[in-house]
């Protein structure tokens, strides 16, 4: 990935889909290569059963992928080691 040439975007991804795979369905991968929200990137939504969507930036640590991995397994409210990671979704045009 350009933004970011010294993070291993692969490594992340797969470690989310190996997430994805062990769960029985419950945790679904879907990539993009835009959402307009570049300052913030590397960004990981999440979208809970019945909760909005939990937008997560600045994902670009493995200490910050640990967490996420934990919460994706044992689901919950948003760990608060997380909320320091939550970002605010950039605004949708008409």
């Amino acid at each position: 990935m350009k933004k970011h040439p010294e993070y291993d975007h692969e490594e992340q991804l797969r470690r989310l889909e190996a997430v994805a795979e062990r769960s029985g369905g419950r945790v679904r991968v879907r990539t993009a290569d835009c959402l307009d929200a570049c300052e913030n990137s590397n960004i990981v939504v999440v979208k809970p059963p019945g909760a909005k969507a939990v937008w997560l930036g600045f994902v670009l640590h493995d200490a910050v992928m640990d967490d996420l991995e934990q919460w994706l397994v044992t689901g919950g409210p948003l760990p608060p080691k997380l909320e320091l990671n939550r970002v605010t979704p950039p605004a949708i045009s008409p």
